[in-house]
């Protein structure tokens, strides 16, 4: 969490203004975009983790509070806002495999070799040689990454002095950085609330249905990342038509795999839900209602891309705060009458609603239909 705040918003600013700057040819700006984000955010990381960790040395011993393993786990901060950078950056040339091999692969794959060794050699794996081990594997995938990105943007953009914009950056990236802090509470409030009305049982229920329910919206995860940088480059061409086909095929290509995975989560949601027990066999209704939220996410089409890379993120980032408030007030009000149930259609109740309000947006901004709804009947943009 707290590397979210060390990245200021950037890594999404940048998946922006890097299409930008490529489409108008302003490569100055670009070295500037990437040189200064990339200092900036690793500034940044550096002085929350060296903060936290003299806050929390302060602590002694024998406090209700063993610091150490959290004094060396905090310097992970800024290597996950330096490593969610580069991955956006990555993104934003659309280099997919430049973007999640080092982070999502390379990673725990030293991990995993590395714990090896060290059981092999006889040290004992404790949370703080773990933790060390983990700090060492990712600095050295991002130091491959970003190699690999140097080459890359060498190979890709003309030589120039950078020039740096540095409060026009911020304009875009701090709206992205409190919708990102929105987020984080958005995602654990059914949980968290849970847990404290109803108690660990719930949670532990509950929790293996949401998870389970996330499923039927991997494609539309799946499918951004390859097409959010184009939304990007079309909008900044003012190629409307060009951007309305886009959408509308990226909203075939995710509604349809997706309802498929709907259909056959909830047609098996008691086999499934029974793989990790018969008790959880109890979420399966929770987790119908939440596959119901998923579908109108994905059957809404690419809304939040479309929203923050088109210029619009401040008004994103108001929906967002609009819906961490809502989805903290209808769980208030629905867990005690209805418990985990409850929690399903207080959550996806607000994911429709959000969903709903940014479509609406997109159209009225972009005059642009991102719903599979309107992938059946294309309008002609203004």
């Amino acid at each position: 969490m707290l590397s979210v705040l060390a990245q200021l918003g950037f890594p999404t600013a940048v998946l922006r203004l890097i299409s930008q700057y490529r489409v108008t040819g302003q490569w100055g700006h670009l070295a500037g975009l990437i040189r200064g984000s990339w200092r900036l955010c690793t500034g940044v990381g550096v002085s929350i983790s060296l903060l936290v960790a003299v806050t929390l040395g302060r602590f002694d011993a024998d406090t209700w509070i063993d610091s150490v393993p959290l004094q060396v786990g905090v310097w992970m901060v800024p290597l996950f806002a330096i490593a969610q950078l580069q991955s956006e950056m990555a993104r934003a040339v659309q280099k997919v495999a430049l973007a999640y091999v080092p982070f999502r692969l390379l990673w725990p794959f030293l991990v995993a070799v590395g714990t090896l060794g060290l059981a092999a050699a006889g040290v004992p794996l404790t949370a703080v040689a773990v933790e060390q081990l983990s700090l060492l594997t990712l600095a050295i995938a991002i130091g491959v990454q970003l190699v690999w990105l140097r080459r890359t943007f060498v190979g890709e953009f003309p030589p120039a002095p950078p020039v740096y914009r540095l409060r026009e950056w911020l304009r875009v990236a701090l709206p992205l950085l409190l919708q990102g802090v929105f987020l984080i509470v958005l995602n654990p409030t059914d949980i968290l609330m849970l847990g404290s009305m109803v108690g660990p049982e719930a949670v532990g229920i509950y929790s293996v249905a949401a998870k389970t329910a996330l499923w039927s919206s991997f494609v539309l995860q799946a499918v951004n990342t390859v097409a959010a940088p184009a939304f990007a480059t079309l909008y900044t061409q003012s190629d409307r038509g060009g951007l309305q086909s886009l959408v509308a095929t990226v909203a075939h290509w995710i509604f349809w795999p997706s309802l498929i995975l709907a259909i056959a989560l909830i047609g098996f949601a008691p086999a499934i839900l029974g793989l990790f027990g018969p008790e959880f066999v109890a979420g399966r209704w929770p987790m119908t209602v939440l596959i119901l939220g998923q579908l109108v996410n994905v059957g809404s089409g690419s809304v939040g891309y479309l929203m923050v890379l088109t210029g619009h993120q401040d008004q994103s980032a108001f929906i967002f705060g609009c819906s961490a408030l809502a989805n903290l007030i209808l769980n208030a009000i629905a867990i005690p009458f209805l418990g985990i149930l409850g929690a399903a259609i207080a959550t996806a109740t607000c994911m429709a609603i959000w969903n709903v309000v940014l479509h609406i947006l997109v159209v009225r901004y972009l005059d642009i239909y991102p719903s599979i709804i309107f992938a059946f009947w294309k309008p002609k943009s203004s």
